[in-house]
């Protein structure tokens, strides 16, 4: 009672407007997924799959209806991080998994089992909780007082580690496992946007004291989290477009928001100390709650590979002796179904 209190208590402060747009930010970047696949799969028929290195997917409006999907959905999420926490608006990415998994499954006809839905609601449930028990936002007055909270030792270290990490997917994994492991391609997004997502803050930080009066548009640091944002969003739709075009969309949503998420909330614990403002009671119920947002992506993954697994006993050999010829591998449990032919 006492989370739902202050919860309500904080519907009139900046919290609610966070929460107001990054749940439409949900919706449209849950539907950009799948209207994206839908263009690389005919830019695919029609030249190098992006997959493969191609990029005739620049060259397809369907495509470019999912990127603006996208984007409007980005800037809603752009905007919400002014507003509240990354610790609670992260989380609610959970929501864009849900559309696109339910999406996938009528419109790119990729099968969600029963149980996929009970990880959409485990996704769901774990979401409300941490919105219920977010910590309120730090109040800050300029633009330096953010670049000083960038650029203290705990979250130099942070960044450190992610750059390195992310120079050895991308040189050394990328070339040998990126086509058959789908952790290469969403790690090197989730670590990049875990530092574009402050920077996002950041910058929405910035843009929203200008508008009201403090203009900081004048303070080089401003443009310099810009800069970052926009390598960050670059480098982050290159992988995410290679991982969209070779595996599952309903397997790769879920285990990149898992991954992001993750990444994002400790960024934003490191950098912002948002566990600084709550109680240890409040702490371990959001971890709990991020759990049972883990169990349902869980599900989501384990029940696409039981309905992958059951689509492929029930073919013909002669079926199965096509796809092999169109390079499937059943040893890669989570390779693109999608793309497969049947005479």
């Amino acid at each position: 009672m006492a989370a739902v209190r202050r919860w309500s208590e904080g519907m009139a402060s900046d919290n609610v407007k966070g929460l107001v747009l990054a749940l439409s930010s949900s919706l449209f970047i849950g539907a950009s997924f799948i209207v994206k696949k839908k263009g690389l799969k005919k830019a695919g028929a029609s030249g190098i799959r992006a997959g493969s290195g191609g990029y005739s997917y620049l060259l397809e409006p369907l495509w470019w209806v999912g990127m603006i999907t996208m984007v409007v959905g980005e800037i809603a999420n752009f905007a919400a991080y002014a507003f509240a926490p990354a610790i609670l608006v992260t989380p609610l990415g959970a929501l864009s998994i849900i559309i696109s998994a339910a999406l996938a499954h009528i419109i790119l006809r990729e099968k969600l089992h029963t149980f996929g839905i009970l990880g959409c609601v485990l996704c769901v449930v774990g979401s409300t909780a941490i919105v219920l028990h977010a910590p309120p936002e730090r109040q800050i007055e300029s633009v330096t007082e953010v670049w000083d909270l960038a650029t203290e030792p705990g979250f130099l270290f942070y960044a450190l580690l992610v750059l390195t990490a992310v120079f050895i997917l991308i040189f050394h994994f990328v070339p040998q496992y990126g086509q058959s492991h789908i952790m290469v391609y969403i790690g090197v997004c989730s670590l990049v946007g875990s530092i574009s997502v402050m920077s996002v803050k950041a910058v929405g930080i910035a843009l929203k004291l200008t508008f009201s009066g403090m203009n900081q548009l004048v303070y080089p640091q401003t443009w310099a989290f810009t800069l970052v944002v926009v390598t960050c969003v670059v480098t982050q739709m290159n992988y995410l477009n290679k991982a969209l075009d070779t595996f599952n969309t309903a397997v790769v949503s879920p285990i990149y928001y898992v991954m992001f998420t993750t990444l994002t909330i400790l960024a934003s614990v490191i950098m912002f100390k948002d566990w600084d403002r709550q109680n240890p009671t409040q702490i371990i119920t959001e971890m709990c709650a991020f759990v049972t947002i883990l169990s349902g992506t869980f599900l989501l993954h384990k029940t696409k590979d039981m309905a992958d697994g059951t689509s492929l006993t029930s073919m013909s050999m002669r079926q199965l002796k096509h796809e092999e010829e169109d390079g499937f591998d059943e040893s890669i449990p989570l390779k693109r179904q999608d793309s497969l032919r049947i005479p």
